[in-house]
């Protein structure tokens, strides 16, 4: 099965508050995107977004350039679902992060909160740099959040790479810089505590 098979199924057969990675509100992402001063007409970018809510949240909060990527069609689908009349103005690409064809130069924010630890290839962590480079405009900012070092070795059935925030920003090397770090504490729906970083 391949990665977008995977995600079907999972989002095909699971509740959206019901996978592992459901937060009610992602407060920590929130607060980096504001923290990033970025106006709120900035391009926004939500990579691995799905079914998640912080496309809600930044709706409500008043920016208005927004585009949710993921790999799973059945979780754009729950999202826009739930979103009902205000999804009409958000972006929906259905794509793989590491092959999908973005703009140059564009976003001036890129948020990932569970996509890059599922990265376990080498060459697909490179991919997904070399697109970060590609799409986001010269001094944008990258928000990305992983496992952390007492994270799960695996989630929904796949390897995970565990980071600190230094090995995390070495995977991206000297063009970015890192401004802030973040841990958090995830409690899943099922009561399970899972380590996150957070690297802006």
């Amino acid at each position: 099965m391949d990665s977008e098979q995977h995600w079907e199924q999972v989002y095909r057969t699971k509740r959206t508050d019901a996978v592992s990675w459901f937060r009610p509100h992602l407060d920590t992402s929130l607060a980096l995107i504001r923290q990033t001063g970025v106006a709120t007409n900035a391009p926004i970018l939500d990579v691995g977004g799905g079914a998640s809510t912080l496309v809600d949240d930044l709706v409500a909060a008043g920016y208005t350039d927004l585009t949710v990527l993921d790999i799973s069609t059945a979780a754009l689908d729950a999202a826009r679902e739930r979103l009902g009349p205000r999804g009409s103005a958000i972006t929906w690409v259905a794509a793989d992060a590491t092959r999908v064809d973005l703009p140059r130069d564009y976003f001036q924010v890129w948020h990932d909160r569970a996509v890059f630890h599922f990265l376990t290839d080498p060459k697909d962590r490179r991919r997904y740099v070399e697109q970060v480079l590609h799409a986001v405009s010269p001094g944008g900012h990258v928000i990305v959040a992983t496992f952390g070092p007492d994270g799960p070795e695996r989630c929904s059935g796949l390897p995970t790479n565990r980071y600190d925030a230094d090995a995390l920003h070495a995977q991206f090397g000297s063009d970015f810089e890192l401004v802030d770090r973040r841990a958090e504490r995830h409690r899943t729906p099922g009561g399970v505590d899972q380590e996150f970083v957070y690297c802006l």
